[in-house]
């Protein structure tokens, strides 16, 4: 029997993204007809960046940078002909979208929570508890929001697609769409749950590390609150890598053992919330993701 591919993925406009360990396909209807392009992803020379939690901050990056290249190329699939979404035009839409992820899910949470009485440095447990709590809520909330937008619904099925078609793969049945239809729009892999897990592993972080901050260096109580608390939020900034490699190394250990009674209880708030991240699709829909699947499978083999 062929041994199977560790293949992920995403949504993009009208299409679907499909990794694999090598390659990548991203497919998009465009009309009755889908176009498809695909590309190499960066292999790791040294064995430094395959080390735990090292190797998950790695493919973060990886997988941002195809998949906003991605999101771009099939955005230009939609346009009318001769017309091109923009170097400059895709560079302002990518730092627009970190800068208002770090203000509203970031800077803006660690504000309230100031602000309504609670203190790094007296009470890091409890004042991280409430930042990850409204922080978690700001999240659900601006998904919940987009989620009722036309657009982003329909992106939403293509996501249900992608995690249809992968499902029929790992199990081995045959990609068709009458069996991905049969399989659930959720997966234990899938990013939504990533980020659900880097939002409580942060809260985790942050509880342990200020205290030790303070320890280490206690003149920085004597720093006025404004300059001290900057260096506090610029400090998390600093730890994103070390928090995203340990939710990828966990990410991974849970969907080995997602059976055990115990995982399905830290596994089920990224199901949970996938119910709002993916929609059951339609079966053009279904058709481009197993296109694009399919299509990995033929280039992985490709030299």
């Amino acid at each position: 029997m062929q041994k199977k591919l560790n293949i992920g993925g995403q949504a993009v406009i009208e299409g679907v993204l499909i990794r694999g360990p090598k390659k990548y396909v991203v497919a998009a209807r465009k009309g009755k007809k889908i176009a498809y392009k695909n590309g190499k992803i960066p292999s790791k020379q040294s064995k430094i960046w395959k080390l735990p939690v090292i190797r998950g901050f790695v493919n973060l990056v990886e997988m941002l940078t195809i998949g906003t290249k991605a999101l771009m190329w099939s955005a230009d699939q939609q346009l009318e002909k001769g017309e091109k979404i923009g170097k400059k035009e895709m560079a302002f839409s990518f730092i627009f979208a970190i800068l208002f992820g770090i203000g509203i899910f970031i800077v803006l949470p660690y504000i309230i929570t100031n602000l309504i009485g609670f203190y790094e440095e007296t009470k890091p447990l409890l004042f991280n508890l409430i930042d990850g709590i409204i922080r978690i809520s700001f999240f659900l909330l601006y998904i919940a929001a987009i989620s009722l937008m036309k657009d982003v619904k329909i992106m939403f099925q293509y996501h249900g697609a992608e995690h249809k078609a992968i499902h029929c793969y790992e199990k081995g049945k045959k990609l068709s769409v009458a069996n991905v239809k049969k399989f659930t729009t959720l997966h234990p892999r899938c990013g939504t749950a990533f980020i659900m897990i880097v939002m409580v592993a942060a809260i985790l972080t942050f509880s342990i590390l200020t205290p030790i901050i303070l320890m280490i260096f206690p003149k920085l109580l004597n720093i006025h609150a404004f300059p001290r608390r900057t260096l506090l939020i610029l400090l998390r900034f600093s730890l994103i890598p070390l928090i995203a490699g340990l939710s990828y190394e966990f990410l991974k250990f849970s969907a080995k053992y997602e059976s055990k009674p115990i995982m399905k209880i830290f596994i089920w708030p990224g199901l949970l919330m996938q119910k709002i991240t993916t929609q059951e699709p339609n079966s053009s829909q279904i058709e481009v993701a197993i296109f694009s699947l399919k299509k990995l499978l033929q280039v992985e083999k490709s030299k």
